[in-house]
């Protein structure tokens, strides 16, 4: 049985499952959390980028959950980067949320060509050491950026979230981070449903174990090690990608789902994103 939690590698737990919070608004926010709070989930992640820190801040405090039963991650924006910038930023969605410290920071893209991005996260390990965040990590780096950074900075990242699912497992960056203890999150775990969940092989997978097929390869997910975010603002969808622990895989339906690789990156190549290029 797959765990609910992760230990990343400084030893701070994080749940396996969160709910993404991207596209959200604010109107839909206490609606959203208190659903999902009934589920089960206790991690969130949102991003300054998003615009809707305030509205999940006040969402949880409505919720009157303990903090330290939460997760919540946001990420710094690629306009952003560069080291007082960082904290600056940092220090902003902080505010937006509410919060004393935040469970997870990361840095939204790594837009190398702008060279801030080690600068960046010298700051995140700056906020690291004083408290004010509990891990820090990264997102959309491929095994290049992580070297370029590991060798110029003294925090190895806790978090590496990346776009994955069945037609995109990036196999080389998820065994680099295996390798490197970090922990591989997964945004778009689904694929949006761009025709993923109508493929006969997970049709069939959740046909065996009675499940649906967007649950069926969320749990491909945990069966992978990763942590996932699916997004969700319809009650029983957010509900349906967190009952997901009461089953278990073949080895074989893992395999058969790894199977279905195309490289078929359906968002940005993260080697082709500058700062100013994502509005």
């Amino acid at each position: 049985m797959v765990n609910d939690t992760q230990v990343l590698n400084n030893g701070y737990p994080m749940p396996s499952i969160g709910l993404g919070v991207y596209k959200i608004t604010d109107e839909e926010m206490d609606n959203v959390v208190k659903t999902a709070l009934d589920a089960g989930y206790r991690a969130f992640d949102t991003a300054y980028f998003y615009g809707n820190e305030v509205a999940l801040g006040k969402a949880l405090n409505n919720s009157e959950m303990n903090r330290d039963e939460l997760f919540i991650t946001s990420k710094l924006w690629n306009d952003y980067q560069g080291y007082d910038s960082t904290i600056e930023y940092f220090n902003r969605s902080l505010e937006n949320l509410g919060l004393d410290y935040i469970d997870l920071f990361l840095i939204h893209w790594p837009c190398e060509k702008d060279g801030l991005f080690i600068e960046s996260y010298k700051a995140l390990e700056k906020l690291y050491e004083e408290g004010k965040v509990k891990a820090i990590g990264v997102c959309n780096f491929k095994e290049h950026h992580l070297k370029k950074l590991m060798d110029a900075t003294d925090v190895v990242p806790q978090v590496n979230q990346i776009e994955l699912h069945p037609y995109f497992n990036q196999k080389e960056v998820q065994e680099f981070c295996d390798e490197h203890d970090i922990k591989v999150t997964a945004w778009m775990p689904l694929m949006r449903n761009r025709g993923l969940l109508d493929h006969p092989t997970i049709v069939d997978i959740a046909q065996r174990h009675g499940k649906t097929p967007a649950q069926v390869v969320l749990r491909w997910h945990l069966a992978h090690d990763r942590i996932i975010i699916p997004k969700s603002k319809t009650p029983e969808r957010i509900r349906e990608n967190f009952d997901i622990l009461d089953f278990n895989l073949e080895l074989t339906e893992v395999a058969e789902i790894d199977s279905l690789n195309k490289n078929a990156r359906q968002g940005k190549d993260p080697d082709d994103v500058s700062i100013g290029d994502l509005k």
